[in-house]
């Protein structure tokens, strides 16, 4: 397993924080601190109401935007929803499905997931797409056989082609917003069984080059031990993406 075949990307997921004018101060905050970082590929996942003040504040910088979901339809009458088009010419470039969030939430299944995801691969988008297990699961043993399932069920249909859009996040769902984490054997052991699912789907090149970060409550004190593991690609960052200084120890770890 070569890791130096795949990018480093850490992405932070802003989830339901920030206004567009408090977007506009985080990420001039940021920019100055990540833009000698080239280690790694620099991702902030916003709400949709500040994607336009953060594409603007992120303008020149190494910094990309991203969405924390997409609809499937191109339009229609789905209230409240947003379709990959409208992303896209907003100046999205990424965009998250599948998060434990939506998925315990607001009633997201693998079939729904499945639709998202590809209808922001055909719109141009890269996606990160979220699979993990529940403290229950993890307990009796079958996380593996509930992430392998995951990552099948959401990438039915999608080509070998797409696959160097698609970027995938390890989250245990126990670790999220909990101050609990997988530790790094336990995050890599299970990002490798993800790689694993992939290369039987479509083989060892593709499974090599597919970009698998952790996502359950990294931090600045944890992720260098983290992105340290040979199957850690990155980190989908919570809470340590709101503040500048946290997230920029998290971009020099991923140095």
């Amino acid at each position: 397993m070569n890791k130096a075949k795949r990018p480093v990307v850490i992405a932070g997921n802003w989830k339901m924080n920030n206004t567009p004018a408090k977007t506009k101060a985080l990420i001039s905050e940021l920019v100055p601190m990540v833009k000698d970082k080239n280690g790694c590929d620099i991702v902030l996942c916003v709400p949709f109401v500040d994607i336009d003040a953060a594409v603007k504040a992120s303008e020149g910088s190494n910094i990309k935007i991203g969405a924390q979901n997409v609809h499937f339809a191109p339009s229609g009458a789905y209230t409240g929803e947003v379709s990959a088009e409208m992303l896209k010419e907003c100046g999205v470039e990424y965009v998250i499905i599948g998060h434990s969030e939506r998925r315990t939430y607001f009633g997201e299944t693998d079939a729904t997931v499945n639709l998202r995801l590809k209808a922001a691969l055909s719109a141009g988008l890269k996606v990160i797409l979220c699979v993990g297990e529940v403290k229950d699961e993890r307990v009796n043993g079958i996380t593996d056989e509930i992430v392998a399932m995951q990552t099948k069920l959401d990438l039915l249909g999608v080509s070998a082609d797409d696959m160097k859009n698609v970027i995938i996040a390890y989250e245990p769902v126990w670790a999220i917003g909990t101050g609990l984490t997988a530790t790094p054997e336990q995050a890599d052991e299970t990002c490798g069984v993800i790689r694993k699912t992939i290369a039987g789907l479509y083989g060892n090149d593709i499974a090599e080059s597919t970009v698998i970060q952790y996502g359950g409550s990294m931090n600045a004190k944890n992720a260098a031990e983290l992105l340290a593991k040979v199957n850690v690609d990155g980190g989908l960052i919570g809470g340590a993406s709101l503040k500048a200084a946290d997230f920029t120890v998290i971009v020099d770890a991923a140095q």
